[in-house]
């Protein structure tokens, strides 16, 4: 039995050519994962569009309605880094449902994965780095909001500090914010999660593992989440365009069974997204991201 897997077709949606946004890494994804056999046709499920009454729970309606309706200044609209199109709403609206789903299946089946998700630098009324609307602030807010869960702990692994998400709960002693980041990277004015992690400039496999080790299991005992939401970005690898961190793809495989083992072994659900990758090789890419779904099946069996 696999740990179900959330996809949908609307994932992707075309931007330019030479674009450093790899948009065409879900469908990638998700194709690899099938052809693979680590995952089957029935384990996927498919996300709704979630109301702007949910967006709302953490956004402000103005800046939904202005991204919506591609009415936003240039300005902010260059901040997200992405060009705006009526598809581009529509895939990123299906992502943040696809975040809240996964994370409502974490809730029944212990496990559950995205094959998108993670974007962290969303604020509640602006954009950035890629990022549109937070799908890991919404789906927290929203099973607080249906009173699904009280406690969730957020586990950022991206390369990059996760200051919208650490932002937006700053003030929320229910949601435990814990970033593990290369500190001399975007952005270059980091907000304060509730647990920061700054790490050195090319640190490599063993030295990023052992740091993790030394906090994850302390991190567990403390919080004793009713849910954990895990950003598994791979930007973290050597080769990665954004990175400046060090890991190999063992390295980045170790992590996912050291972050997802050790969440089970302690029973606490587990809903993980793939965040960042930037790699020029959209198959070495590809395949640094599945080393997620990998793991979790390996861990859920």
């Amino acid at each position: 039995m696999n740990p179900p897997i959330v996809y949908h077709p609307d994932y992707v949606t075309p931007l330019p050519d030479q674009h450093r946004f790899p948009m065409p890494k879900f469908k990638m994804l998700c194709e690899m994962l099938l052809k693979e056999e680590i995952i089957a046709a029935k384990d996927i499920h498919q996300p709704q569009i979630p109301s702007q009454e949910t967006l709302e729970l953490v956004h402000t309606r103005e800046y939904i309605e202005a991204y919506c309706q591609g009415s936003l200044d240039p300005k902010a609209q260059r901040k997200i880094g992405l060009p705006w199109s009526n598809a581009l709403v529509k895939r990123t609206l299906t992502a943040v449902g696809g975040t809240i789903l996964t994370a409502k299946l974490a809730l029944k089946y212990g496990l559950a994965c995205n094959t998108a998700g993670g974007t962290h630098h969303a604020f509640p009324d602006y954009g950035s780095g890629f990022c549109i609307f937070n799908d890991l602030a919404i789906a927290a807010r929203l099973l607080q909001k249906l009173k699904i869960v009280k406690k969730i702990l957020i586990v950022d692994l991206d390369v990059h500090q996760g200051d919208g998400t650490a932002f937006i709960f700053a003030e929320d002693p229910n949601v435990f914010t814990f970033s593990m980041h290369c500190e001399a990277n975007f952005p270059s004015k980091k907000q304060a999660s509730d647990r920061d992690i700054g790490l050195p400039v090319g640190l490599d496999d063993d030295g990023y593992l052992q740091i993790l080790a030394r906090e994850l299991p302390d991190l567990l005992d403390s919080v004793k989440p009713d849910l954990i939401l895990y950003d598994a970005g791979v930007d973290t690898h050597i080769s990665d365009r954004l990175g400046k961190l060090a890991l190999s793809d063992r390295g980045i495989y170790r992590r996912e069974m050291q972050v997802l083992s050790s969440c089970l072994a302690a029973g606490y659900p587990v809903a993980s997204v793939i965040g960042g990758g930037y790699a020029k090789n959209i198959q070495d890419l590809v395949y640094r991201h599945s080393l997620l779904h990998r793991a979790a099946k390996e861990v859920y069996c």
